[in-house]
């Protein structure tokens, strides 16, 4: 039996890795890409988070302290998650968007026939617009409407043109790399960390995390800012680099702990089981939903000429 128990051990890890990879260069390849390939790409994504999203709240662990919203409301909403990325990308601007899909919502709620509408209903499916739809749309707006060129950039003056030459290395792609990266580099040393020196619990919503997790985790993602900012010149200064990796680092766990809190109540470990060794889309992406929002607004914001 334990041989048995550490064989599907193993098997689970060498799955985790090699879906893990696939995942990776089909990501980089999409970012690398960017405009309609990388929105269509992370509207898909949504789409099934948001699914995965309203199975959880429906589920027998959260409904029994609550009135899930009705089917047909899940699915217009994760349609409507889904659309917004589009939109995003269209008009540049995603309020008009949430805000009629807030109203269309609302009023189905109201309005719905054989039950006395409830305000979990309506609670539910408003944060499902705003985790699943609204939030990883600033993915689109890091990625694509940051267009001014990056200086001095070696891999900028010597990209091939067939591939969009120097103008396919910009501000936005920088900064989207640079977040992604430091994610997955947060997320695998805080899991070594934690797993190795991890003593100390940092909260119980997420039993496994411990502080020593966190501080592995930070240092290893304001070290790849650190690394990505030598490759791509990009931001021009130290303190935005350690700046751009504290948020990035703080937006991942705490967007992976509130999914954390979601399945809790829910009563289940995984939100799906689409990705082999990895689990459900929103699982693979709970660090990112918070991250995009948090980039976009410190580079548009904070960054003077967005870091060049």
């Amino acid at each position: 039996e334990v041989n048995n128990g550490a064989l599907s051990s193993t098997n689970q890890l060498q799955e985790r890795i090699v879906s893990g990879l696939g995942i990776g260069v089909s990501v980089g390849v999409v970012v690398l890409a960017g405009g309609w390939i990388f929105t269509l790409a992370l509207a898909a994504a949504v789409f099934i988070a948001a699914t995965e999203y309203f199975e959880l709240v429906g589920s027998r662990g959260i409904a029994s302290g609550m009135t899930p919203p009705p089917r047909f409301v899940s699915r217009a909403c994760s349609v409507i998650c889904c659309l917004m990325p589009i939109l995003t990308l269209y008009s540049g601007n995603i309020d008009v968007s949430v805000t009629f899909a807030s109203f269309f919502l609302a009023t189905v709620l109201v309005l719905q026939r054989g039950e006395n509408p409830r305000f979990s209903q309506l609670s539910s499916s408003m944060f499902g617009l705003l985790y699943c739809g609204f939030l990883p749309c600033f993915w689109v707006k890091l990625r694509c409407s940051l267009a001014a060129p990056l200086r001095h950039n070696r891999l900028a003056s010597s990209w091939p043109i067939l591939l969009g030459g120097q103008t396919t290395w910009n501000v936005g792609l920088a900064a989207t790399l640079t977040s992604i990266c430091s994610i997955i580099a947060a997320d695998t040393f805080a899991f070594i960390g934690g797993k190795v020196f991890g003593r100390t619990q940092l909260t119980a919503v997420s039993p496994k995390k411990t502080w020593e997790g966190v501080v592995a985790g930070l240092s290893s993602c304001i070290a790849t800012s650190f690394l990505l900012r030598n490759i791509l010149c990009w931001p021009s200064s130290i303190l935005s680099c350690v700046t751009f990796g504290f948020l990035n680092f703080f937006g991942s766990l705490f967007g992976d702990l509130i999914e954390s809190v979601i399945k809790r109540d829910a009563g289940v470990k995984d939100s799906g089981s689409l990705i082999p060794g990895h689990g459900g889309v929103l699982d693979r992406t709970d660090s990112y939903i918070f991250t995009g929002a948090l980039a976009y607004s410190f580079v548009k914001t904070f960054l003077p000429l967005y870091g060049v």
